[in-house]
């Protein structure tokens, strides 16, 4: 699924259509997670963008009187061709025309959504989102008071998009190894200095894979062309029985909530 980093980076890829007029929105195969509303074309062609901005791993396109919300879902991603250009793609769900160039969004699993809202807001799957991860109301007060009356593990709260968002599987890996806590650990054991680890880990370890990531569409593929994550320095992620890289002792894979975690039991507690 793609992450935070990777949604920033189509985010910035796509800035460029901002202050442009969208001619046409056309709907090839509205079957995505929720079924895209038929009367988007009404709704938003015709109309200037105001700006492109992300919200948690959703883009959203400002109109002014409406809002279109964008998520990539598991395999969903955007590329922008030629105007002229007709050739599409098997699992092209969606056509943005602008007077240049078209953005085309596709989902081979399906797993991503459209939607066109008056008030992102308050649309349902964005009023109970957590804080921005690299903004500073994530911050150790925050966190500590959050986790206080929370017995889950460590790791499946910072994946919680209720309380941050953006983080996920791999890049939570990551933050805890580097913040020096076991990702079993129960939230309401967690100290207010090592919330502060959490947080500070965090805004570096998802500011590592934004740079990395480059400002074009094609630095969200693989060589094969299929989505993929950014090649940051990955420490204890889909590592296992390899050593660590500060002990040297072997990492280990366990599963937790249906993920695989990783960590190291000797720099990890």
């Amino acid at each position: 699924m793609p992450e935070l980093p990777e949604v920033e980076t189509t985010l910035k890829a796509i800035k460029s259509f901002e202050k442009e007029v969208l001619n046409s929105i056309s709907i090839h195969n509205p079957n995505l997670r929720w079924l895209v509303d038929n009367d988007i074309n009404k709704k938003i062609a015709g109309k200037r963008i105001k700006q492109i901005f992300r919200r948690a791993k959703y883009l959203i396109f400002d109109f002014n009187d409406y809002q279109l919300i964008v998520h990539l879902g598991m395999s969903g991603t955007l590329r922008i061709i030629n105007k002229k250009d007709n050739f599409f793609k098997k699992h092209d769900h969606a056509e943005l025309t602008f007077s240049k160039n078209k953005l085309i969004y596709n989902d081979p699993r399906r797993f991503g959504s459209i939607h066109v809202t008056k008030d992102y807001k308050e649309h349902f799957l964005i009023k109970n989102l957590g804080p921005e991860p690299l903004l500073k109301e994530f911050s150790a007060d925050y966190l500590f008071k959050a986790v206080q009356c929370s017995k889950t593990n460590i790791k499946n709260f910072i994946m919680s998009q209720r309380n941050v968002v953006g983080i996920g599987n791999i890049y939570a890996s990551e933050i805890l190894f580097r913040s020096g806590l076991d990702p079993r650990r129960i939230c309401n054991t967690v100290t207010k200095s090592e919330c502060g680890q959490i947080t500070k880990n965090s805004k570096i370890v998802l500011e590592e894979a934004i740079k990395v990531g480059g400002t074009t569409l094609k630095d969200f593929f693989s060589a094969e062309g299929s989505a993929g994550y950014f090649k940051i320095q990955l420490n204890v992620y889909d590592r296992e029985n390899k050593k660590c890289i500060n002990c040297k002792e072997l990492i280990i894979r366990i599963i937790q909530n249906q993920r695989a975690s990783y960590f190291c039991k000797n720099c990890q507690n």
